[in-house]
């Protein structure tokens, strides 16, 4: 490993040196000509005997571990503010390891020759910044050279500058859909009548990881989870699941969380032909010519309100549901194609079931998207963000 400090912080060059040297080597140059110093960290297979091996699998996720490790010291110490990977698919896997600790808005791109699928994986679980290759790497030639010329002159000119601790006004996160916009709309703008800043996440799948992460990383005051679909769709097995820990990360931490169930009316697939033989005599809507939306049935959302519950169980810090009786989507309302009041009661009966005394539940006679839903939901967050450090001085 080659280290050396400038004022704007080195470089890290990610690559299996045994396959991609050249490759590497060629991207060093042209970093250190645009006045910045490089630190290489090589995951190759096969130094020290590594290629030997007879589990690969075993041997690639040690040397993620191994990457991990390097680039979080390097990141601590101040060493580099920017990372680079030049991979194929298996370099791909691991480069997405070694960063998975790195901040929010830390320079990552990756130069990949990867499969799609593969890197479509690496950036809905990190804000990875992708360059495909489209051809393979073997070498610097015509077309390498061009990518490759690109990928170090970007990355050269990006260093992270961390916030000030201090500096920044407090941070809510919000999950939205687009049946749930109004509703998300209104909250940002009263929030922001307080000061607040809003992130918003999209309840996609991608969006909710992300979101669990970033309130693990510290980066939030408190989440206005307005938007639990991705629930749904892990229960029902959906194309817009957020995973198990979805709904678990506000609690860990204790900041102030703030639930409601924002479309869980409806489950995720894709185009009409995707959608599970199980499920082609259920109520299902276009809603658009590449998603299929499925109505969620009562016994369907009881389970998801008990889940929800259950999620909740552990929270550290304050937690409220708020379930709006009019409806929880745009689609779900009186005349639209998933009305269904039965099952929203059935989402509330489930929720009740195993909610714990520590959590409250309001029940609002509006509809999710109605402005008094938003204005009930930010006075609850905006009370617990500006009294909280006046209780917590008094503990």
């Amino acid at each position: 490993m080659t280290e050396a400090k400038s004022s704007d912080g080195a470089v890290a060059i990610v690559a299996t040196l045994d396959t991609k040297q050249a490759e590497a080597s060629f991207v060093a140059e042209i970093i250190r000509s645009r006045g910045r110093e490089v630190v290489f960290v090589d995951v190759g297979t096969s130094k020290d005997g590594a290629a030997r091996s007879n589990d690969p699998a075993s041997l690639l996720a040690e040397i993620g571990r191994n990457a991990r490790a390097s680039v979080n010291a390097l990141h601590v110490d101040g060493t580099i503010t920017a990372i680079v990977g030049i991979a194929g698919g298996k370099g791909s896997g691991v480069f997405g390891e070694a960063v998975a600790d790195l901040p929010y808005g830390f320079p990552k791109l990756l130069v990949s020759s990867a499969r799609p699928a593969l890197l479509a994986d690496l950036a809905a679980r990190s804000d990875i910044l992708l360059y495909p290759t489209i051809v393979d790497l073997f070498g610097i030639n015509g077309f390498t050279s061009r990518i490759l010329r690109n990928a170090a002159d970007a990355i050269a000119a990006m260093h992270y500058a961390p916030q000030q601790p201090g500096s920044r006004r407090k941070i809510v996160a919000m999950t939205a859909f687009g049946v749930t916009t109004p509703a998300v709309n209104h909250c940002v703008r009263l929030l922001s009548q307080y000061g607040i800043e809003t992130i918003v996440f999209p309840a996609n799948g991608a969006g909710g990881r992300k979101m669990e992460s970033l309130v693990d990383a510290g980066e939030f005051d408190a989440v206005l989870d307005l938007t639990t679909t991705e629930l749904a769709d892990e229960h029902l097995g959906g194309t817009a699941t957020a995973g198990a820990e979805r709904l678990t990360a506000a609690g860990r931490k204790g900041i102030p969380q703030l639930i409601a169930p924002g479309a869980v009316d409806m489950v995720n697939f894709g185009i009409r032909s995707s959608v599970p033989a199980r499920f082609c005599d259920r109520k299902l809507y276009a809603h658009t010519p590449y998603t299929t939306l499925m109505r969620t049935s009562e016994d369907e959302t009881f389970e998801i309100g008990r889940i929800t519950a259950q999620k909740l169980a552990g929270a550290k810090g304050p937690s409220l549901v708020i379930w709006p009786s009019e409806g929880v989507s745009d689609y779900d309302r009186e005349g639209g194609v998933f009305h269904d009041p039965g099952a929203n009661r059935a989402w509330l009966a489930g929720l009740r079931s195993a909610l714990p005394a520590s959590v409250q539940c309001q029940e609002l006679r509006c509809h999710i998207n109605d402005p008094a839903f938003a204005e009930a939901a930010v006075g609850w967050i905006v009370d617990q963000i500006h009294n909280r450090g006046v209780r917590d001085a008094h503990v």
